[in-house]
Order: structure tokens, then sequence, then C-alpha cells
């Protein structure tokens, strides 16, 4: 059925090419002129894949080894990874001499036309993912909200928006409320749809925030399911109860928004969450960790033998709250995000969790909104829509924080920016590794180049960037996606529709001797219960 589907997508695409162009890429008011475009010498539009192609020379790394190798392609499938490969005529070969050649990243945690707080992220399932592809990340797991509360109905219109989709992507669903359907959707979704993971929000409250009841019932769906149970660990309650009295004390700037949501918030829903889990025996999976109090909090249930996953965010891992200061609201407001950047300290301390393995990936929460949207909250911090860019930055941001800086070494970039995620959501060795067998996404970083990050020529619609003039050495410089040269020479080849949805299977490898946790725990009760009769 997806053959016929993309069959006759590509058909009318064809029969409307022009006229749905100008539309796309010149009729929305909030895009910047750097959009790549049918227009711009920035990008061209090509679904050409190579069938053959020889990347030659390289320091080919993955998560657990690093050596000088070639690696052959050939219909976009990986066929070998050894030395001295010989080209023939009708092999492309890239010459990778002096370059990094790993895994393709993949973005566990983006926000791409999401409808948020009154307004809807700027970016879309083209511009988003273009802007992805020029960053060296060519998969990403974008969060499906439900529609009117219902699951399947919510899924259909995300698969709808991501018909423009130009790499791969996988989804998570968001749970927001609980009841006998909810239940039944998530079955569906897991068995029938490729979905693996539920968020719950445990802040927003009165729109997306779930109580503690609905949490514990969700995570035993999930544990039943073999799916993966998310959490956005705020204390919502107390979040409102902030928001108020910073209002009252006549903070109404940007500042009021991380004032409101504090660490120690995001510590008690994380503790809470955790205990949950535990209580329920299924793995949890902590989404944008941005505090000390909630990595302690993680660090301790690992060490306990809890199965918990710690996901940073690059703006948590690299950024500190001085910005929400700033007298200028459209320079405070685009910072603004939940939960918040946190006060400097807290991001060296998640970086060195990082490089530790104590946290284990790295995602953006890519959730963006334009000066204009962001405006919404001028006079009042809480009509800020949340959100920030990083998409196209995560992998750059975080070869300059982690690996120039020495904290960490490539084998252990490869591994937070690709490897992890993808063993975590059950889609390795085809995807984080470049081995044989695998999907050929790969990306050649020159450890040498320098360049700045400007919101004047990135490629996602939003008119500013948090790491506006960062300058940085090591550059990404050519992006493959599935075979496809999708990002060379600092332009991109790449065109709507032709992403691909990837179906995440349940059961990885955090279930792995669930049931025989489980098994010794009713045993031990039952002895237990024998030794007082």
């Amino acid at each position: 059925m997806e053959g016929i589907v993309s069959f006759i997508r590509k058909a009318i695409f064809i029969g409307i090419a022009s006229s749905f162009f100008f539309f796309f890429f010149f009729c929305f008011a909030e895009s910047n002129d750097h959009i790549c475009s049918v227009t711009k010498d920035s990008c061209s539009l090509n679904d050409y894949v190579p069938a053959k192609l020889l990347i030659k020379g390289g320091i080919v790394v993955n998560a657990d080894r690093q050596e000088i190798a070639d690696v052959y392609i050939e219909d976009g499938i990986i066929k070998s990874v050894e030395r001295n490969i010989k080209a023939f005529d009708e092999i492309q070969v890239i010459d990778a001499s002096g370059y990094y050649v790993m895994p393709g990243g993949i973005d566990p945690h983006t926000h791409l036309a999401m409808p948020f707080m009154g307004q809807v992220t700027i970016d879309d399932f083209f511009s988003g993912q273009a802007a992805a592809l020029a960053g060296g990340t060519t998969m990403h797991i974008d969060f499906a909200l439900p529609s009117d509360g219902d699951l399947l109905e919510g899924y259909k219109l995300y698969r709808e928006k991501a018909s423009i989709a130009c790499m791969d992507y996988g989804f998570h669903m968001a749970v927001t409320k609980w009841n006998d359907k909810v239940s039944k959707d998530m079955e569906v979704l897991v068995k029938h749809e490729g979905i693996n993971s539920f968020k719950f929000f445990m802040a927003y409250k009165g729109s997306l925030m779930v109580t503690d009841e609905e949490l514990l019932q969700g995570l035993k769906k999930c544990k039943k399911l073999g799916a993966l149970a998310q959490v956005h660990a705020e204390n919502g309650d107390a979040v409102a109860e902030g928001q108020i009295q910073m209002i009252e004390l006549g903070i109404t700037g940007p500042e009021g928004h991380g004032f409101s949501r504090p660490p120690i918030l995001e510590g008690e829903a994380t503790s809470r969450a955790i205990r949950l889990a535990g209580f329920v025996n299924t793995p949890l999976y902590v989404v944008h960790v941005m505090s000390i109090e909630a990595l302690e909090e993680i660090i301790r249930a690992r060490q306990s033998g809890q199965r918990v996953i710690g996901e940073p965010v690059i703006s948590g891992l690299a950024l500190d709250d001085s910005l929400l200061f700033d007298p200028d609201f459209d320079v405070a407001a685009k910072y603004v995000m939940s939960p918040p950047i946190r006060p400097a300290g807290h991001n060296i301390a998640l970086q060195n969790a990082l490089s530790s393995g104590l946290l284990q990936l790295v995602g953006t929460d890519h959730c963006a909104f334009n000066s204009t949207q962001k405006a919404a909250g001028k006079g009042d911090f809480r009509k800020i829509p949340n959100g920030v860019n990083g998409i196209e930055e995560r992998m750059h941001i975080l070869w300059n924080i982690m690996v120039n800086t020495g904290k960490m070494t490539p084998m252990g970039y490869v591994r937070v920016t690709s490897t992890a995620c993808a063993q975590i959501f059950n889609i390795y060795p085809r995807k984080g590794a470049i081995i044989a067998g695998a999907d050929a996404d790969i990306i050649l970083l020159n450890p040498n180049t320098t360049f700045t990050i400007s919101s004047k020529t990135h490629h996602s619609r939003i008119d500013t960037n948090i790491y506006e003039g960062w300058t940085l050495r090591g550059k990404i410089e050519t992006t493959i996606s599935r075979g496809r040269i999708v990002w060379e020479n600092g332009k991109l080849n790449v065109s709507p529709g032709s992403g691909r949805f990837i179906p995440l299977p349940p059961y990885s490898y955090l279930f792995n001797g669930i049931d025989k946790i489980d098994s010794d725990y009713l045993a031990s009760i039952r002895a237990s219960k024998q030794q007082k009769k």
C-alpha cells in the first residue's frame, strides 16, 4: 500500500511541480530568504542515488572502534568496510583522506509542524529535515500529539504532515490522558504502526499534563507492550504556582520563565517518575535532562540497577541561563524552553555525565518559533511559545564542546549522537553503525574547517539562532542519506517526499530480563507469605 501511495504522490508531485514549489517556498510569510528553494544556489532538488559509491581513505569511526578504511556502498546499503577497496569505472569515488567518516546522526527528540501554545512550530517536515541533513543528522524521531485526545487520529495526522519528508524519520507518541480507548490505541500503534515509545507530560497543567494515576496506568501498558515510557519531568502543579508568584512580583519578562520552573521541580518530578517506573518494573526514558537535580536522580536509579535512560539536549549542554536576562525581549525570548536552560554549572555537570556514560545520548528538542511568534509573550512570559532550535547545530556544537575539548573521543561522539539512539529504539545495526548491511547514512567531518553559525545562513525557517555568532572548528562537509549525497560543498540536494518512515520495533534490549526480575520478585513474595503461615 505504501508503494502505491508513494507512486500516486510522485505522479501528483510531477504534475503540479511548478505551482507547488512557488507556493511552498515563497508563500510563507515567516520563512527566511535563505531557505532552500529552487531559485537558490544553496539547494537543488535531486533524488538521484548513485548505484555504487566508494568513500576512500577516511578515518572510519564507530562507537566501538576507529580505523583507516574504505566504505563501499551499493543501492543505499553499506556492502563492505575494509582497506584498499578497488574503484571501477562505474563507481563514484569520494576522497575522505583526513576526514572522520561516521554514522549519520540520529536525533531522538524533535517537534516539527507541532501546534503548541497557540502557535505552530515554524519548521515542517521538509525545512526541518533539510536543516538536519545540512548539520549531519540523517534520521530523527519526532513526537506525534493526539488529535483531540485520540492517539490514532493524531498519528495519522502526523504521517500526513510527514509526506513532504526528505530523510528517514520515526515517531514517538504522546499520551495526554487515560481511558480504555487510549490503552487500545497504544496497542494498535505498537503492533501495527511502528511506534515503540510513548511520552507522558508531568508539566503543562491544563493541557498536556497527566496525573500520577494516569502515568502509572501508562507505565503498566508500556511494559505490557514492550514500549519505552518517556517523561517530561517537571512538577506541573508547582510550576503553575511559581508562574503566579512571578506575575504577582511583577516579573513578567523571559527571566520569569526560569524563576518559575527551578531545578528542584525538575528533580522532584524525575524522582517521582523513576520511582513509579521502578514500582511497575519497566524501563524509563527521561527526556531533556537540564539540571543537576534531575541528573542526580537518574544516577542514583542507575546505580541501584534500575533501567533509566537520561537524554540531555544540546542547548542544556552548551548554554547557561544568562541570556534570559537580556534587556532586549527578542534576544531573551529566543532562549525560552522547558525545562529552562539552567544557570552556569548545570551544563558542565551534564557534559561530565555524558562523557562518563551516566547520560546516554543527545537530542535537540528542536521546537522552533520565529521572533514574531515569541512576541506573543511580551508582557507575560507565560505566553512565550516554549522552544529553541538545534536540529542543524547539534552535531557541530557537540563536537566542539566535547571532542575538541578532550572530554570525549570520536568513538564516544558516535555513541551519543547515533549508536545509542539506534540501540535504545531498536533499529541497530540498521542505523547507527558503519558496517556491512547497514543503511548508508554517513557523514564526512573535516576537523580543520572553521565556520560561524548565523541565522542568515542556516537552513531552518526560524529567523533567530540561539548559537548566533559561535565560531566552530570541525565541519560536516558531506552528508549521505541511504546512499544519496544530500549535502556537499555547502549545497543541499533534497526533494519533498523522498524521506522514509522507519518503523520502530518493540522490546528493545532494555526489556531483556524484565520477566526474570518479575518472576524472582513474585517468588520472594510467595516465599515470604509461606514463612508467615
